[in-house]
């Protein structure tokens, strides 16, 4: 049996890799402390949970739901779109419902690519950017991420060559796995170089809420007002707890929306629109979860950060998202793979390894506050026992 080329670079996943050293690390007996998923363990809020449930009653609810059947819950996002960053949304031509950001991001590139056709993409970045333009049989060009630049590309390193062949260019902040924000002067010189290249400006935005210091992650609609060349994708999944009911939507320019439909009315339809009745609840009415959300993690980092720091690790503390960025220690620097392996092999301490999310971010591992502060801290003693079994923890501070 033959398989069509694309698949070829989709069959390397260290995140696979690491599930198959997670299920070792339990059949050798193992309690494992999962921080390698960005899952919410919060619940979703209860007028949310009401809403879907008083669909379910209504045998309206229980058939397809086709692009005009979704107008109810297009108008709550572009109305909270609106109130939030002060720009004009219409409903009608400027939002799509999808079944979480992740949708999006990988059927765009269908969109947008033809073979051959570039990509420009973070590195390291979310592993779904690079899945969607390798289905489109596009090629990658990868923008590194470094410290020293404050995780955000340095476009000017881009060559003319990879330029004149590139079509879209994919930003995501705050970023996962970094942790860092880009300032709307960022956007901005985004926004003219796609312009000024021809290029589409998709930004990836599930932490939209997420943040703990410091003024409000900027939109990239409000570097790009008039939606020239932007498209942005929002997720329930992270601010409203709701990643298991799989809704997301995108807002941005017209012309790549209804391409983007068009991609979308090809594979499938929508959710249940109880489903979307609960998201609208929760886009329009108590925002009070969110800041509990907020408040949450804010306490988890605090308290692993702390954790840290106690044992020797001088990690920095992030002011966004629900995950830790930190750098190894010698010797694991060159091997973020092997670190995480052996970790939850012999602590039972999960963590993604750097390299999962692209070459630069080797050197380097991703910690999600998915659990409580005492069992965050108890991770973190797990860790010490580690580094000092290897005598590494000199190596630490």
């Amino acid at each position: 049996m033959q398989f069509a080329k694309r698949l070829e670079p989709l069959q390397a996943n260290v995140f696979a890799d690491m599930d198959r050293a997670k299920a070792r690390a339990k059949s050798a007996g193992q309690d494992v402390i999962d921080l390698s998923l960005g899952s919410s363990d919060l619940p979703a809020s209860e007028h949310v949970l009401e809403a879907i449930a008083t669909s379910l009653r209504d045998p309206d609810t229980h058939g397809y739901l086709l692009f005009h059947g979704t107008r109810a819950f297009r108008q709550a996002a572009a109305q909270w779109y609106t109130q939030r960053f002060g720009i004009a949304v219409d409903p009608e031509t400027e939002v799509l419902p999808l079944i979480g950001s992740q949708e999006g991001t990988a059927h765009l590139p269908l969109a947008i690519l033809n073979p051959g056709d570039f990509a420009l993409l973070q590195d390291p970045g979310y592993p779904s950017h690079a899945g969607g333009v390798y289905l489109a049989s596009g090629q990658i060009y990868t923008m590194p991420l470094l410290a020293e630049n404050g995780f955000l590309p340095v476009l000017e390193d881009i060559p003319e060559p990879v330029l004149n062949q590139s079509r879209m260019m994919v930003l995501s902040y705050p970023h996962n796995p970094t942790t860092a924000i880009a300032p709307l002067s960022f956007f901005q010189k985004a926004v003219a170089f796609c312009q000024q290249h021809n290029l589409v400006l998709v930004h990836d935005f599930p932490y939209v809420d997420l943040y703990f210091d410091g003024s409000a992650p900027p939109s990239v609609l409000q570097a790009d007002p008039n939606k020239t060349c932007s498209i942005e994708f929002f997720t329930m999944s992270k601010s409203y707890n709701m990643g298991g009911f799989r809704v997301g939507y995108a807002i941005g320019n017209k012309e790549l929306i209804l391409a983007l439909r068009q991609v979308k009315a090809a594979v499938d339809f929508n959710q249940y629109r109880g489903i979307l009745n609960g998201a609208i609840a929760a886009l329009t009415g108590p925002q009070a979860g969110v800041n509990v959300a907020v408040e949450t993690f804010r306490q988890r980092r605090n308290a692993f950060i702390a954790a840290l720091h106690q044992i020797g690790w001088q990690v920095p503390c992030p002011d966004a998202t629900m995950y830790i960025w930190a750098r190894l220690p010698e010797p694991w620097v060159q091997d973020s793979i092997q670190f995480c392996t052996r970790l939850v092999e012999e602590t039972g301490v999960a963590a993604s390894p750097g390299a999962g999310f692209g070459k630069s971010g080797e050197g380097y591992v991703r910690f999600a506050l998915v659990h409580e502060p005492a069992i965050l801290e108890s991770a973190v003693e797990r860790m010490a026992r580690f580094f000092n079994q290897y005598k590494y923890h000199q190596l630490l501070s």
